[in-house]
C-alpha cells in the first residue's frame, strides 16, 4: 500500500472512459513537448526554404549555361572561317600577281572553305540530272528539253544542307513534259 501512495504522489492518475488509467502530463511536460514540436517545425521550414533556394540556384545556373551555349555555339565554326578569311585577305594584299596566280589562290581558298564545310557537316546540294525534289530544290523555270520530265536540267545556284537539313535550296531549271 505504501508503494501505491508513493506512485500516486509522483504522478497523478486520470481515469479514462474505457477504464484505463494514464498519467497526467504536467504543464512543464506539455510546454517541453510544444517547444520540441515548434523547433521541429522551424527546422522543417528552414529545410523547405533551403530546397527552394537551391532549386532557384539550379534554375539560374541552367539559364546561364543555356545563354552561354547560345552565345558561343558558333565559336569553333567561326574560328575555322577565320582561316579562310585570312587566305582571302592575303590574296587581296598581293600587288604583282597575274590572273593565273589569283585563280590558283582562289581555288586553294575554295578548297579550304569546303574543308570547313565538311568538318561541320555542311553539304552542297548540286542536283543536275536528279529528280526534282521540292524539299531540296527551288524551281526557277521549266523548259522543254530532251530527257525525263521533272528532272533538274541545270543549277543556277547550289543549295546547302547542315546535317541533312536544308539551309538553302538549290535554284534549278527543270525539264518540262512535252
Amino acid at each position: 500500500m505504501q508503494e501505491e501512495n508513493n506512485a500516486s504522489a509522483a504522478e497523478p492518475i486520470n481515469s479514462q472512459p474505457d477504464g484505463q488509467t494514464t498519467p497526467d502530463l504536467t504543464n512543464d511536460t506539455q510546454d517541453a513537448r510544444i517547444a520540441e514540436l515548434e523547433s521541429a517545425l522551424e527546422e522543417a521550414k528552414a529545410q523547405v526554404l533551403y530546397v527552394k533556394a537551391e532549386g532557384e540556384n539550379i534554375r539560374r545556373r541552367a539559364a546561364d549555361d543555356i545563354d552561354k551555349a547560345r552565345k558561343f555555339a558558333l565559336e569553333k565554326f567561326s574560328g575555322e572561317l577565320l582561316a579562310v578569311k585570312d587566305s582571302l585577305d592575303a590574296a587581296l594584299a598581293v600587288e604583282n600577281a597575274d590572273v593565273d596566280s589569283y585563280k590558283n589562290g582562289v581555288e586553294l581558298t575554295a578548297k579550304q572553305l569546303l574543308s570547313v564545310f565538311e568538318k561541320f557537316n555542311i553539304a552542297e546540294i548540286n542536283p543536275v540530272g536528279e529528280k526534282f525534289d521540292p524539299n531540296k530544290h527551288q524551281a526557277i523555270s521549266m523548259v522543254p528539253a530532251e530527257g525525263e520530265p521533272n528532272t533538274v536540267l541545270s543549277v543556277l545556284q547550289k543549295g546547302y544542307s547542315l546535317n541533312e537539313r536544308v539551309l538553302r535550296p538549290a535554284l534549278v531549271t527543270v525539264i518540262q513534259a512535252k
